[in-house]
Order: structure tokens, then C-alpha cells, then sequence
């Protein structure tokens, strides 16, 4: 039985999408240090050289929020109610936290490389 291994360009796209799965975790979590609702978050984060599309950033804010790392509240602005999102105390704490972890994996992949 042979085992036939994935082309080139799948391996990478999916090493690609594993390593930014974690920076977007962080990416979302810094820039919600300000309040936000998705339509602007979204477009903070692509204006900053990141893009995330609404399938990958809402569900992400979800699983944030059941994590206990946000909170969010519905308000209305221009006569549409929007969902508000923000860290709560406990994301403020993580959001320190997995911080002071990227400063030392980014030294030591600098380093590595």
C-alpha cells in the first residue's frame, strides 16, 4: 500500500493557514482592546495589512466571547442594530499574557532563523 503524499501547494496552504489561525487569535484580541462591531473590525484589521473574511472573523468573536475573553452587546447605530464586542477583564489579562509569549517565540524564531 503507498502512501502518496499532498502536492507541494496544499502542504503549504494548510502550514500557511495553521500558523495565521494563531495570529489572528491575537490580532483580534489586540484590536479589540476598543470597542468594536465586526464591520470595523474587520476593516481596522485590513487596513493594517490583515485581512479576515466575516466566515473565519465571526466565528472566531464566538468562541472568544464563550471563552470568556469578550463581551458584547447589541445597540443600534444608523437605525441597525449592531453587535458590540470588547475585551472583558479576563481578555485584558490573556491578551497580556499571550503577548509576553509572542515577544519570546518571535526572539527565538528570529534567532532560529
Amino acid at each position: 500500500m503507498s502512501h502518496t503524499a499532498p502536492p507541494p501547494d496544499e502542504i503549504f496552504e494548510n502550514l500557511r493557514l495553521e500558523l495565521r489561525r494563531g495570529c489572528l487569535t491575537l490580532a483580534v484580541l489586540a484590536q479589540l482592546k476598543v470597542e468594536h462591531y465586526g464591520y470595523t473590525l474587520r476593516k481596522a484589521l485590513a487596513d493594517l495589512g490583515l485581512a479576515i473574511d466575516e466566515g473565519t472573523l465571526y466565528p472566531l468573536l464566538r468562541r472568544l466571547e464563550t471563552q470568556g475573553l469578550l463581551v458584547s452587546e447589541w445597540r443600534e447605530e444608523d437605525k441597525r442594530n449592531k453587535r458590540f464586542y470588547r475585551l472583558s477583564p479576563t481578555g485584558r489579562q490573556t491578551l497580556k499574557q499571550l503577548l509576553v509569549e509572542w515577544q519570546h517565540l518571535n526572539q527565538s524564531i528570529d534567532r532560529i532563523l
